[in-house]
This record gives structure tokens, C-alpha cells and sequence, in this order.
């Protein structure tokens, strides 16, 4: 008998096709989702500096990349609209010749049934104030107010094409609103993914400047999550769930990934993750400067998720994870 511990634990590790045997979390294209920005009114596509390798896309630049996207086998892609005029009440979100109208309608011309589209449900990027609803008098959230234009949005979102909507404005009832308005108009088919479990965090700093969304005022504290809160999550997915949401979200999701398997624990929903702009952000800045390995460290991450209870990963790097996944 030998002298020295057993080295059961180390002889699955011993090789890379003994690794991968063991391996108790896969992570694959089908987990991912990618988010894309399309603006109105610019002629070429146009570089994000807060975001290396990703552009605001003109409708055709867009094509070329939701094509590249169905190439590597990712599933889904999440449509972000710029408008060219912004205004109070964000006009610009629902109207029939929108940008993520036109865009939902040549996507779903050029992919069929191949590729599931998702369109962002929200004010933000559409109002000249920046924030996620209607402002009252007083310069609050008018939740009630909101939800009209949310009902409106995801209709003609799903009169355009879109699969999937989803409302991310963290209001009280918008998965109630936006189901009742996509019955009504006969959208039964069209599923809702909500941001259920959303925080007011610091890594959506790129996205607001990729999307011209920072608020003018204030901040979005009064209607997304406060940090550090947990069980006020589950109380907020449940709501959702007991609203009619097809698919629950947590965001962001490397800070949180406590609170994605907590929900994980909680429900049987199909669970998404948002892996934010600032997580993309930050691997980028430090693989520029030779301080981590890119690939290695976005392959990290996007496991834990995963590992954490995610079953969808809404990510700035899905496409070049799709990459790595097919060398590897």
C-alpha cells in the first residue's frame, strides 16, 4: 500500500482529453446570445472606443454581422436601437419605420426561423433624458405612464419580427403590460424575456456610452436593484414569473453570480445572464496591456456564469467565444 494520499483527484486532471471528460460545466454557442447596436441615419458603421471590436451598426452592417453570428452557431442575437431624434417620451421606439423596426424586419427576411431575435424593450435610448421611462412633473419615474409606451414598443417590435421581447426598464408590472398588449394584437407566439433582477450598477458605463443613453439627470437608482440586496431578487423574479415572463434575467452577471444561483435554486424558468459591457470592457483594457490572457480569462468568466446556473448568456464576446469553442 502507498505511503502517500490517494491521487484519485489528480488523475482526471492528468490530460487535456481527461479534463474535458470530467468536466461538470460545458459551455457551447448555444449558451450565448449577442447584444448589437444599429443607429439611425450614419453611413458606415461606427468604432466604440469603450468597447474595442464592436460598432453602432448601419442596417447593413448589421446584416453582415447577424450573418457572421449565425455562421459561428450562436442562436440569438439582442437588437439595440439608436434613433437620430430623441424626445420626453421616446417617440422614436415604436414607430413602424423605426431603426429596430426596419432592422427586425431585414433580419427576419434574411434569416427565416434560423436566428431568434430579440429586441430590447426600454426608453433609454430613445429619450432625450436618458432614462428608462416617462418623467413626470416632478422629474420622477411615471411607472403607470411608462408601461403604456412598453405596451406599444413591444407590439411593434413583434408586428416587425421579433421572436423574443425584452423589457428591461425594471418597472412594476411591465411583464403583465407588454403580455396583455402582445395577446391582444394576436403576437400569442412571441415570448417575453425580462430583466427580472436588475441592478443599478457601475458596468454599464460603455453600453451608455455606446448606446448615448446616459441619463441627464440623476441616476436609475430609484428603479433598478440596489447592489446589495439578495433576496429582493427572488421576490422580484417571482413577480415576473407570476406575470406571464417566459425567461428570467439577472444583470449583471459576474458580480452577481450568488444571486444567479440563487434564482437557479429558486425556479425552474429558463435563467439568462447578462454579462455587461463593463465586464467586456475590463478583460479588454487588461489584455491590452499584457496584464491577463484574453481568451483564457473571457472563457473563465463566461463558465462561471454558466457554472453559477445560467442557462443563456447575453455577451459582448459571444462571437469571439463562438471562435474559441470551434478551435477548441
Amino acid at each position: 500500500m502507498s505511503p502517500f494520499p490517494s491521487h484519485r483527484a489528480r488523475r482526471l486532471r492528468a490530460t487535456p482529453a481527461l479534463r474535458r471528460l470530467s468536466r461538470e460545466t460545458l459551455l457551447d454557442a448555444d449558451h450565448l446570445i449577442a447584444p448589437l447596436l444599429v443607429k439611425e441615419g450614419i453611413d458606415e458603421p461606427r468604432p466604440i472606443a469603450s468597447m474595442p471590436g464592436h460598432v453602432q451598426h448601419t442596417l447593413d452592417s448589421l446584416r453582415a454581422e447577424a450573418e457572421q453570428v449565425a455562421r459561428l452557431g450562436i442562436p440569438g442575437i439582442i437588437l439595440f436601437g439608436i434613433p437620430d431624434a430623441k424626445d420626453a417620451t421616446g417617440s422614436g421606439a415604436d414607430r413602424e419605420d423605426g431603426i429596430v423596426q426596419r432592422a427586425l424586419a431585414k433580419l427576419r427576411a434574411d434569416f427565416g426561423e434560423d436566428v431568434a431575435l430579440i429586441a430590447d424593450v426600454c426608453l433609454d435610448e430613445y429619450t432625450d433624458h436618458g432614462h428608462c421611462g416617462v418623467i413626470d412633473d416632478r422629474g420622477r419615474i411615471d411607472n403607470d405612464a411608462t408601461l403604456l409606451r412598453y405596451r406599444s414598443i413591444a407590439a411593434s417590435q413583434a408586428a416587425a419580427g421579433a421572436d423574443i421581447v425584452a423589457p428591461s426598464g425594471m418597472m412594476d408590472g411591465q411583464v403583465a403590460a407588454i403580455r396583455a398588449a402582445l395577446d391582444a394584437d394576436g403576437h400569442v407566439e412571441v415570448a417575453i424575456m425580462s430583466y427580472a433582477a436588475k441592478y443599478a450598477s457601475s458596468f454599464y458605463e460603455p453600453f451608455r456610452d455606446a448606446a448615448e443613453c446616459a441619463p441627464q439627470f440623476g441616476d436609475r437608482a430609484g428603479y433598478q436593484m440596489d447592489p446589495p440586496n439578495v433576496r429582493e431578487a427572488l421576490r422580484e423574479v417571482q413577480s415576473d414569473i407570476d406575470e406571464g415572463t417566459d425567461i428570467v434575467m439577472v444583470k449583471p452577471a459576474l458580480a452577481y453570480l450568488d444571486v444567479i444561483r440563487m434564482v437557479r435554486d429558486a425556479v425552474t424558468a429558463p435563467l439568462a445572464a447578462y454579462s455587461v459591457s463593463g465586464e467586456y470592457a475590463m478583460v479588454k483594457a487588461a489584455a491590452v496591456a499584457g496584464w491577463l490572457d484574453e481568451e483564457k480569462a473571457m472563457m473563465e468568466i463566461l463558465t462561471a456564469i454558466v457554472r453559477a446556473g445560467a442557462d443563456i448568456v447575453l455577451t459582448y464576446f459571444a462571437q469571439d467565444a463562438a471562435r474559441a469553442l470551434a478551435r477548441h
